[in-house]
């Protein structure tokens, strides 16, 4: 029995290890490929290929397949075959309707498929889309993901063997795995585990970018959205359309085959799964190594050091109080891409200071690759080296002028520091580089309505949501167009009717209530532009845009004293917004 405790703020975790007896000569465990995983954030990144076409998937070990989106099929040229109407993907935030395509020229780490199908379903990931069971779940699979690899292994006669193979005299954990399902679908990586010593059914999924408990388990835990010490923190999302709230929770405990950890704070939220109680996410991921044995139905999982469900510990000592060495002992990286590997996990760890190390190495060793050059500068941003960062995204651009992420991020730092003209070109450069169906045509329209550039964005809106049938964003992108709409003065039935559907998915949402005030207001619907603005205010009562418009109706409409209050005040907190108020005939 080995025992860890790790030395943190009011948090103890103990690793007994079961002792699995076994013949380790009879076990043979060989690596059939190797994937190295960039971390963008908390998404861990492979690299595929349709044709000579890149494509960045993210690894996710709780998708059952492997899914695109229909406008991302579209860009890399692939052809929709439709699935029977009952076939429907669920996920956070509701379902998707589903198709599929049969991608014949694929590549995965440099290794060509004849043939991979790939499920058409849901909202954009900002990626190519998800790489899921029915490539991971070919053979056993190693997580690896704080040395930047994810392994596909075979094993035989591994049935009574610890498979934590790398572990040497590092504790580890085991957790048995549901059984598989009949049928011809990979297993999901399923296990009990503990929460506040109540029994729950815990998906490991290194496609969420953070742990999740559900409403009903958390519930089952003790803890509800009113509990105390519970905050909200916004929304999830995910396959769904919907948005749906979150809150981060205290616990007292939570217990993964023995590692139990006291005190951590979970987000909770519907999680849209029938059979699952929580997901364990990138999070977990980015600080253990886990072998999944699909074989024998079993995960083997070491901790590598970092944050643990928002705590941080402090050192790790074993049960007899023997302080206990977990310095990473993997060789030094050599190459720049192994240093950029590195370095995205020191970010997603929050270690800020260590992957600028890293990626300034990336740098010096490939000074022609602009993507290294494009991680330093989001690393120097995170660190409020804005200058340096602009410097790094400049660099990048030089190499790579048609990479539309460097545009889209320079032209947000310069519209912030009021240099107009020069973000509008990045964001015409982004525009042009672009796919029709591309999920960052997006952010592209949202950048033209901070520019004052209502035309361009209206096509930007038009183009995305043609592509984005259903997705989570689809809120934001209607209301988008809409406002578009609004400034343009133009098709004021279509732009009410945008209003009015993103309303419907979010009828609380005060900045789009704001833009079906201005829709109404041009349509001379004064009563109804009152009512919005009223609404909108209610939520968020010193938005000095609001505000003003409300005083522009309340003149209309004869209140003269409550309109000199609201635009006196609105002035007060924004002194430009009447000429904003100009430049659009108010």
């Amino acid at each position: 029995m080995r025992m860890l405790r790790l030395i943190l703020p009011a948090l103890a975790l103990l690793a007994p290890v079961p002792a699995i007896a076994g013949s380790g000569a009879s076990c043979h465990v060989s690596k059939m490929l190797e994937l190295p995983v960039t971390m963008n954030g908390r998404s861990p990144m492979v690299l595929a290929k349709f044709g000579a076409k890149e494509a960045r998937f993210i690894l996710d070990s709780g998708a059952f397949y492997s899914t695109i989106s229909r406008a991302n099929a579209a860009e890399f040229g692939e052809r929709v075959l439709p699935l029977p109407s009952y076939f429907r993907i669920q996920g956070i935030g509701g379902d998707s309707t589903a198709a599929f395509i049969t991608a014949k020229d694929f590549s995965l780490g440099g290794i060509a498929i004849p043939t991979v199908d790939f499920v058409v379903a849901g909202s954009d990931t900002g990626t190519a889309g998800l790489l899921g069971q029915n490539i991971l779940g070919i053979a056993d699979v190693e997580y690896d993901f704080p040395h930047g690899a994810v392994r596909i292994m075979k094993t035989a006669g591994c049935a009574k063997t610890s498979l934590a193979y790398w572990a040497g005299e590092k504790p580890y954990t085991m957790v048995a795995l549901a059984p598989a399902p009949d049928g011809p679908w990979k297993p999901h990586t399923i296990g009990t585990i503990l929460l506040n010593g109540v029994k729950i059914r815990a998906m490991f999924d290194s496609g969420a970018q953070g742990s999740l408990v559900s409403l009903a388990a958390a519930k089952r835990a003790g803890v509800t959205p009113q509990s105390p010490g519970v905050v909200r923190t916004g929304f999830s999302s995910g396959l769904g359309a919907r948005q749906v709230p979150a809150w981060l929770a205290p616990f007292d405990s939570i217990d993964i085959g023995g590692e139990a950890i006291r005190h951590p704070r979970l987000t909770i939220s519907e999680i849209g799964l029938n059979d699952v109680d929580m997901l364990v996410g990138a999070d977990f991921f980015l600080t253990h190594r886990l072998f999944v044995s699909n074989a024998n139905r079993a995960l083997f999982i070491t901790y590598e050091g970092g944050p643990v469900f928002n705590l941080t510990p402090k050192g790790a000592v074993s049960a007899d109080g023997k302080a206990l060495d977990l310095t990473d002992a993997a060789p030094e990286p050599t190459t720049a891409e192994d240093y950029s590997r590195r370095g995205a996990v020191l970010f997603s760890n929050h270690r800020i200071t260590e992957a600028l190390l890293d990626f300034t190495k990336a740098c010096t060793l490939a000074p022609t690759e602009a993507r290294y050059f494009y991680q330093r500068a989001m690393a120097r941003l995170a660190n409020r080296q804005r200058d340096a960062a602009l410097g790094d995204l400049a660099e990048s651009i030089r190499l790579a002028p048609a990479d539309p992420d460097a545009r889209i991020a320079r032209a947000r730092l310069k519209v912030a520091s009021s240099a107009p003209g020069e973000a509008l070109d990045d964001v015409r450069a982004a525009d042009h580089a672009l796919a029709p169906s591309s999920e960052k045509r997006l952010a592209v329209a949202a950048l033209y309505d901070r520019l004052d550039e209502p035309a361009a964005a209206l096509a930007n809106y038009d183009l995305w949501l043609a592509s984005h049938t259903e997705d989570s964003e689809r809120a934001s992108a209607l209301n988008g167009r809409c406002w578009a709409r609004g400034l343009l003065g133009r098709d004021a039935d279509k732009a009410l009717s945008d209003c009015n559907a993103a309303l419907r998915i979010q009828p609380k949402n005060p900045a789009f209530l704001d833009s079906r005030g201005l829709i109404r207001l041009r349509r001379g619907e004064l009563k109804q532009a009152l009512a919005d603005y009223d609404a909108a205010l209610a939520i968020t009562p010193r938005n000095a845009w609001t505000l003003y418009m409300r005083s522009l109706v309340e003149t209309r409409s004869g209140d003269a004293a409550q309109a000199e209050r609201d635009r006196t005040l609105a002035l007060s907190l924004a002194p430009d917004v009447i000429d904003r108020a100009r430049r659009i005939g108010l």
